[in-house]
């Protein structure tokens, strides 16, 4: 139906896209689907493939090079026998125009006596004949006067053959395409050889040029038969090399795929696979010397485990040990430290200094028995909505006392929303003091900055200092136990070297995230990122790791 006069056709909607295309993708074949993926993670497809081509590319070459010599040879040896033959034919010519030559018979006569008997061999031989007019008349074939095979068409000759017949010129040849005006025997179109030479007729005394025209027609037959035998066992020999590539890397990659499945099944922790050794060749060799570095690796694994297992249990048994004497301690600690106003100005400061160091050594002993706990796996959580910005505003009230020591201020950028992550409230907040004392240790008198970010999957507080900052790689060892990354500084704010490891710890059984980022003179971040969620695995958080002004100095 057509519109009506003045109407505009719609534009076509275009129904392509993104999600055209994904569909499809999506109807195609498994194979082309995950090629890329085959083709990166199976050494076997590689090398199949890999040698079914080079192995074309070879058969091809030498396909081509064979073709091109039987070629060669076959026009080689029809040039030659043809070249003869015509030879032959005009030395015929010549004897029989000499026999003529008393009789009284004129030019035309002379050419048809001429053509005539070459025609009636052509006819049986398979090849046609062309007489050209005089050459001293300069005429050409296309412009009439030439005697020919009934039939073929006068282009078949071509014009460079012509030219060079047109002064007395010796036996020459070359290829042309052989046409017709109408079908003649033994004669078919398509490529051919032209021979030319040159006769003198007695009855005008005139040079004429005899044309015979020889078909390639048998040649170009074996020449198609040879390359069609070629293509029939060439793409078999591919399938067969495919076949046997495919066998041979078999052997080979079998072995590499079982020793990778007892490599991972070692990794995850089934230290007693091994392989399965057969035979005395060099995979049976690698196979053994693979077993003898597992069982190797087993051995020290169990040795390092049970020194772990006697590290943590002499470090519990030492803390728990040393409860019931600190106890002691404190107390008469506690009677010195009241004592201090009738005690002379030297016993007094002793009893200060006795007294700092003990609340100092019970803070360890109490980290000392946390990491007990978690390297035993006890520690639980008691988790609630927990909003991260009043655990941050009590740090940086709890803090600000060794803030102002340090010359240094605690920034808390609030974020104007509620951060609220499921927590444990304690662990949590334990794991921000340590952050932020740990800056404040580091910030070298400027500012410590805090920032908070939410968003619907996770909760995250970051903990900015401008101080030394970390080396490249120490990003993750500042959580070891007791590392410290420069050992001639002193610990001002007193802890114990287990803070990070511990916060760490924490941080793991919430299933978060504590980094650390640092660079010399810029100081360090570390970010604390929590799932809104418990159970809930994270995958991103909405803090950057990298400070942006770090980011836009670099």
């Amino acid at each position: 139906m057509t519109p009506p006069p003045g109407a505009t056709t719609p534009a076509p909607v275009p129904t392509g896209g993104p999600g055209r295309v994904r569909r499809q993708l999506e109807r195609l074949p498994a194979v082309l689907r995950h090629g890329p993926a085959f083709w990166r993670r199976s050494l076997q497809v590689r090398v199949v493939l890999s040698t079914l081509v080079l192995s074309a590319l070879v058969v091809g070459v030498v396909g081509w090079f064979l073709i091109q010599q039987t070629r060669d040879g076959l026009l080689e040896h029809r040039v030659e026998a043809v070249v003869q033959e015509a030879e032959a034919e005009t030395e015929s010519a010549r004897a029989a125009l000499a026999s003529t030559s008393g009789l009284d018979m004129d030019e035309s006569g002379q050419q048809e006596a001429l053509v005539q008997p070459i025609q009636a061999r052509g006819a049986t031989r398979g090849f046609a004949v062309v007489l050209s007019p005089p050459i001293d008349e300069g005429a050409r074939l296309a412009d009439g006067g030439a005697k020919f095979t009934e039939g073929l068409d006068l282009s078949s000759v071509p014009e460079s053959l012509e030219a060079r017949f047109d002064s007395v010129s010796p036996t020459a040849w070359t290829y042309t395409d052989i046409r017709t005006t109408r079908p003649i025997a033994g004669l078919p179109e398509g490529p051919g050889i032209v021979v030319g030479s040159q006769v003198r007729l007695p009855a005008d005394d005139n040079t004429y040029t005899l044309y015979y025209l020889y078909p390639l027609a048998e040649q170009q037959e074996t020449l198609a038969l040879v390359s069609r035998a070629m293509l029939i066992a060439g793409v078999p020999l591919l399938v067969l090399v495919a076949l046997l590539t495919w066998l041979v890397t078999r052997q080979v990659v079998t072995p590499i795929r079982m020793a990778r499945r007892v490599a991972e099944r070692l990794a995850a922790g089934h230290l007693q696979e091994r392989l399965r050794v057969r035979g005395e060749d060099d995979l049976a060799r690698l196979a053994m010397s693979f077993n003898q570095m597992a069982s190797n690796l087993q051995k020290q694994i169990r040795q390092l485990e049970e020194l772990s297992r006697l590290q943590r249990r002499f470090v519990s048994d030492v803390s728990h040990e040393l409860r019931t004497p600190i106890t002691t301690v404190r107390m008469a600690s506690d009677v010195i430290h009241d004592a201090r106003p009738f005690l002379d100005p030297v016993t007094g400061r002793a009893a200060e200094l006795l007294q700092k160091e003990l609340d100092r050594f019970e803070t360890l002993l109490a980290d000392l028995l946390e990491i007990s706990r978690f390297d035993a796996g006890a520690a639980v959580l008691e988790a609630e909505d927990v909003d991260l910005v009043d655990v941050a505003r009590r740090v940086v009230d709890m803090t600000s006392v060794l803030a102002e020591q340090r010359g240094t201020r605690v920034v808390l950028h609030e974020p104007g929303t509620r951060c609220v992550a499921e927590a444990d409230v304690r662990r949590v907040e334990r794991i921000v003091r340590n952050l932020v004392t740990n800056a404040i240790d580091h910030a070298e008198s400027h500012d410590v900055e805090i920032y908070l970010g939410t968003d619907l999957q996770s909760s995250a507080i970051a903990v900015r200092d401008h101080g030394v900052g970390l080396e490249p790689g120490e990003s993750a060892m500042v959580f070891n136990r007791f590392w410290r990354a420069d050992p001639a500084r002193a610990r001002t704010s007193g802890g114990t070297g287990l803070g990070l490891s511990i916060s760490l710890e924490d941080t793991h059984l919430h299933g978060g995230w504590l980094q650390a980022w640092g660079h010399p003179g810029q100081g360090a971040q570390f970010r604390l990122t929590l799932p809104r969620h418990l159970g809930v695995q994270l995958r991103h958080s909405p803090l950057p790791l990298v400070p942006t002004d770090a980011r836009e100095s670099a």
